[in-house]
């Protein structure tokens, strides 16, 4: 489980009524919003973990008094996602490359069964480190 947290800005100033958007100082592209706070906290969540499930290196955490000191007319919280439960939700687009390979190595593979496109995935992932 790996799970961060980072300070939220519910502000409802510029929305109708009840209607709350959220920022991440320390996240700038996760932005969200959602009606009622409880709404607004558990979309700025998947907002977060969506911005950041592929990150390296996360950004640094900004002291939630300081925040709160920033933003005085709005509610400011801790906000957490869990990045591996994100990560499982994420379905990433895929697309179709056409490549050559040797007649009789197709056959035989094909004989066996084996899935190319799973093939050249893993291949393609151990080339590049990727786990």
């Amino acid at each position: 489980m790996k799970v961060i947290a980072y300070p939220a800005i519910l502000d409802d100033s510029q929305n109708r009524n009840g209607v709350y958007t959220v920022t991440f100082p320390d996240v700038p592209g996760a932005i969200s919003q959602g009606r009622g706070i409880p709404e607004a906290m558990a979309n700025a969540s998947e907002a977060l973990g969506l911005m950041l499930y592929d990150v390296e290196k996360l950004p640094k955490v900004s002291d939630l008094k300081e925040v709160e000191n920033e933003n005085k007319n709005s509610f400011v919280t801790m906000i957490f996602s869990d990045l591996d439960d994100i990560a499982k939700t994420v379905k990433k687009p895929t697309v179709k490359k056409n490549t050559t390979i040797p007649g009789d190595l197709a056959q035989r593979a094909e004989e066996a069964g084996i899935n190319f496109s799973k093939t050249l995935t893993e291949a393609l992932e151990k080339k590049l480190g990727i786990n």
